[in-house]
């Protein structure tokens, strides 16, 4: 069974920077894409960054480019989110997810993932 777990959310003020992780287990990680995902109460899950199974390509969503470096590093399962120059409006559950297809390039779509973490919190202050 594959496990996604994340770290690194909470309380940060407008400005500020916080870098969040994600750790997996239950299958070749090195194989698949990855995704961050963040959600608000009443609106649909927004990809943030998608990086490709190999860390060769990247996706981010238009609201968080030049801010958002999404990374990985297959060595230690692991891929990460760094955040930067935070906005209010960034806040939202962060989630990272693993894609279906083996040797994929980025997805930015929900059903191109198939396992989910259980989310962090980011609040950003202003």
């Amino acid at each position: 069974q594959v496990q996604l777990v994340e770290s690194g959310g909470g309380l940060v003020q407008a400005g500020g920077s916080l870098r969040l992780s994600c750790a997996a287990s239950g299958r070749t990680f090195n194989r698949y894409p990855m995704g961050w995902f963040r959600q608000t109460p009443g609106k649909e899950r927004e990809c943030v960054a998608s990086i490709s199974y190999n860390g060769g390509s990247t996706y981010y969503g238009d609201s968080v480019k030049g801010r958002f470096t999404i990374s990985r590093d297959n060595a230690k399962n692991t891929v990460y989110l760094q955040m930067n120059s935070l906005k209010p409006e960034d806040t939202a559950v962060y989630y990272c997810a693993a894609g279906r297809q083996q040797w994929g390039s980025y997805n930015r779509w929900a059903y191109e993932y198939d396992y989910w973490g259980q989310g962090t919190q980011v609040t950003v202050s202003s």
